[in-house]
């Protein structure tokens, strides 16, 4: 049970883009077509969820024990970096057509605050988990994947809703970034309608 709690508080309860505002910056740039949404909503997903199992690793056995935790920012940057070039590699190798519907977005989420923001809060044990669960490597990459997929989602949601608002008579005054800051916020709102959920 504590697992389920754990997916449905950071998917929706806990959701990073409207409760701790992370991500903002894909979330209002990437978020104009749905299939540009849903391709980078992907690959987060896939880079946050390894990132967080890394980070956790090097934090549990080489940050702590030999007191280096003050290079954590340091060495998470190079781990993200490092695996996203390594994802980047693989994926030119093995999957050329998958490479390219996704090479746009990997060099992207190097600098999505995100992945970092999780990975941060995952090795050091502060992310927000339900009580009764403890905090592991199982329920931490549970919680990074349950929030990329939150992340996703949110992506998802507000590129619908920015594809709906192209079709609008909005007023000039509103149109493009003032209306995607209000949409925004009433989405922000809107989730805040499951904080007594979880």
């Amino acid at each position: 049970m504590a697992y389920f709690l754990i997916f449905i508080s950071a998917i929706f309860v806990n959701n990073i883009v409207f409760s701790q505002f992370l991500g903002i910056c894909p979330f209002l740039g990437v978020s104009k077509k749905i299939d540009t949404a849903i391709g980078m909503g992907a690959a987060v997903t896939f880079v946050l969820t390894l990132a967080t199992i890394v980070t956790y690793l090097l934090q549990k056995f080489l940050l702590v024990p030999f007191g280096l935790k003050f290079l954590q920012t340091i060495l998470f940057i190079l781990v993200i970096a490092a695996l996203v070039q390594m994802i980047e590699i693989v994926l030119k190798k093995v999957s050329p057509a998958l490479y390219q519907a996704l090479g746009v977005f990997l060099p992207l989420i190097t600098t999505n605050c995100c992945i970092l923001g999780v990975a941060i809060l995952v090795a050091d044990g502060t992310n927000k988990l339900p009580a009764g669960a403890d905090h592991n490597l199982l329920t931490g990459t549970l919680f990074a994947f349950a929030t990329a997929i939150g992340f996703a989602m949110a992506l998802v949601i507000f590129a619908g809703i920015r594809e709906q608002l192209e079709l609008q008579n909005v007023p000039k005054a509103m149109k493009g970034t003032p209306i995607a800051l209000l949409t925004a916020g009433l989405l922000a709102m809107a989730f805040m309608g499951f904080s007594g959920v979880v």
